[in-house]
């Protein structure tokens, strides 16, 4: 189980492999986010798009599920988060295109108010088949720290 006392400032995690179909960004714009150049090829190809892309929140889901699928991989003990800041859409995404992330802890520190607490501050850069970044963002995320008692 990853703890508070386990993240290093500096470390860098690589991981995800997400193929977005043109299915899903389809279904997820009807939905969600229903603007033409989510939902239709002529509008798409109107557009500075050129076809159709996935709308920016559906990256940001599909991050969300890289990262998810990760902590349940590496056992976190996250307790969830208080929100991102910086969220950047760089390029468009596309039907066909492979989703990975990297993640670069950048601060952390325990909480002032809830000793079993510690946040950790990281940039999250989502990267296409191309390693071109499409989407950056930065997080705090909450983590239990393994010994309340020890000081900080």
């Amino acid at each position: 189980m990853l703890y508070y006392e386990d993240i290093e400032v500096g470390a860098v995690q690589r991981f995800g492999d997400k193929l977005v179909t043109r299915e899903e960004a389809i279904d997820f714009a009807g939905k969600y986010d229903p603007q033409p150049f989510h939902l239709d090829d002529a509008a798409a190809a109107a557009t500075y798009f050129g076809r159709l892309s996935a709308s920016g929140w559906h990256t940001a889901a599909m991050a969300m599920r890289m990262i998810v699928d990760d902590m349940k991989a590496h056992e976190q003990a996250g307790l969830g988060s208080p929100g991102i800041d910086e969220l950047r859409w760089l390029k468009p995404v596309y039907p066909g295109d492979t989703l990975r992330c990297e993640s670069e802890v950048l601060s952390k520190r325990r909480s002032a108010s809830r000793p079993e607490m510690g946040l950790f501050e990281s940039k999250l850069t989502v990267l296409n088949q191309h390693d071109e970044r499409v989407m950056t963002m930065r997080s705090t995320g909450l983590i239990r720290v393994r010994d309340p008692q020890q000081a900080a």
